[in-house]
């Protein structure tokens, strides 16, 4: 077993120096930060998870109180208790919803930007931490195919970005009279719920077009809407589904938003990372006539929580949407790269640093390698379930996600096996639903899972014997 993080480490509880609210907290500092040091050198708990909330009540106690309960306490409670009743996000054994996976760089310089206290909304504040978060920007807009123009923020993760890249949208379509029929956007079903969230805060309305028989949206299915719909400002298209990790046809959706003048998002807060690797790059044709993208770091980049890259080609309907004005910020010069013009905040921390100190540490090139290496690993496990007499691959993977299936089992026999494995520490794979039933779903973004391993798991399905040769995937 692995030593605890507070094992040997004592600290008192320091009470105030005279003239000084706080007292010496030294003391308290020295003993946070060789805690945070252990942390980042022990490897994650594949077995840590959520505790009901009248345990971890019991468990923790009382912890807010008036004469405070000292650090060493509060640091014992926060290791002993409170950290293990987590989901170990990083473990490579996490296949589950999209996990994260950051370097050890990236998760090390979140704590420098904690202790930075930057703020990094405008750069009269910040603009020595804007000018790195930049560099990381410059390198998604050349992956984009985006003009040097380009810019954005970081922001807390793809609800905001997507919520922001879509004001600024219909800001600019403002300039047209308002239709009587209210503002819409366009997307499939298979669009992250985020956008009709987005929607509902803007109080607009989703109008919604089939995909086709393999899951895309395609440029024919949002043409037709378009010709059909009055008042739609935008089209939110995806670039790696959340579910089956899916890229749409960007490149025919852009002739159609181009023909009518909307606005095209494209969502890549999964998916967007695969622009990095030259075996999928050919998905991403058209992306680079996309009017605004998200790519979450924090999800396929390597990056800590939280962390949502938001780009625009053209930054200026977004300054124009964005801009905060009032007594106290007349002073901020507006030509210079204030992020809080570029989306829906005002104030924001560097949450882009750490992102920037990995790339800066490791360099592209290797961030291309990591996402290739996720990218193997899942086309390694897909073709052990298609070589498999007990499962059966559901759709072809074009990304990093792979849907699979073990014929003549219940959505409750997928659910005890998922749970199983959660305990014992296995794996962390969740069901999810296609075209009408229970599948399983394992989403890759780790370059340090081994294809080995997950496939010795896959041998845990086994039992029934699969009737009958399988339909094609791709008819599913």
């Amino acid at each position: 077993m692995q030593k605890a993080p507070c094992d040997g480490m004592s600290v008192k509880s320091v009470p105030p120096a005279e003239g000084r609210v706080w007292g010496d907290e030294d003391e308290v500092v020295s003993v946070a930060v060789q805690y945070a040091w252990q942390r980042l050198r022990q490897d994650p708990d594949p077995v840590a998870g959520a505790r009901p909330a009248a345990d971890l009540a019991e468990a923790a106690g009382s912890t807010v109180t008036a004469p405070g309960i000292g650090a060493a306490a509060a640091l014992g409670l926060f290791d002993r208790v409170l950290a293990p009743a987590t989901r170990a996000q990083n473990g490579p054994t996490n296949l589950a919803y999209i996990p994260a996976a950051p370097t050890r760089a990236a998760l090390a310089f979140e704590a420098v930007t904690g202790a930075a206290n930057i703020f990094a909304g405008t750069w009269e504040a910040g603009a020595g931490a804007i000018h790195a978060e930049n560099e990381a920007l410059a390198w998604l807009t050349r992956l984009l195919g985006w003009p040097a123009t380009a810019a954005g923020c970081f922001v807390s993760g793809g609800t905001m970005g997507n919520l922001s890249a879509l004001v600024a949208a219909r800001a600019a379509a403002a300039e047209r009279p308002r239709p009587a029929g209210g503002w819409k956007i366009v997307c499939a079903d298979s669009a992250h719920s985020s956008i009709r969230s987005a929607a509902r805060a803007m109080d607009v309305e989703v109008v919604t077009a089939p995909v086709d028989r393999h899951g895309h949206l395609t440029g024919a299915a949002v043409n037709a809407v378009l010709d059909a719909t009055d008042g739609v400002f935008a089209v939110a298209a995806t670039a790696g589904t959340t579910n089956a990790g899916l890229v749409d046809e960007l490149d025919t959706i852009a002739d159609a938003c181009e023909r009518h003048g909307v606005w095209l998002h494209v969502d890549g807060a999964y998916g967007g990372a695969g622009l990095a690797a030259a075996s999928v790059r050919h998905r991403y044709t058209g992306i680079e006539r996309a009017d605004s993208f998200i790519v979450d770091p924090h999800k396929w980049l390597f990056a800590p929580y939280d962390c949502c890259a938001l780009l625009y080609r053209d930054p200026a309907p977004a300054r124009a949407a964005h801009s905060q004005s009032a007594h106290y910020l007349d002073a901020i010069d507006r030509d210079a790269h204030n992020p809080s013009d570029l989306a829906l905040h005002l104030s924001r921390r560097a949450r882009g640093l750490p992102f920037w100190f990995s790339l800066a540490v490791h360099g592209t090139d290797r961030y291309a390698t990591a996402v290739e290496r996720t990218l193997t690993t899942s086309r390694q496990v897909a073709d052990a379930v298609r070589a498999s007499d007990h499962l059966r691959l559901v759709a072809e993977p074009e990304l990093s996600v792979v849907l699979f299936e073990r014929p003549g089992w219940s959505a409750q026999d997928y659910a005890a096996w998922s749970a199983r494995a959660a305990r014992t520490g296995a794996t962390l794979c969740v069901p999810t639903r296609w075209n009408g039933r229970t599948v399983l779903r394992m989403a890759f973004v780790n370059p340090d899972t081994r294809a080995d391993e997950v496939i010795e798991v896959l041998h845990t399905l086994g039992g029934l014997v699969r009737p009958g040769p399988p339909p094609a995937a791709d008819a599913r």
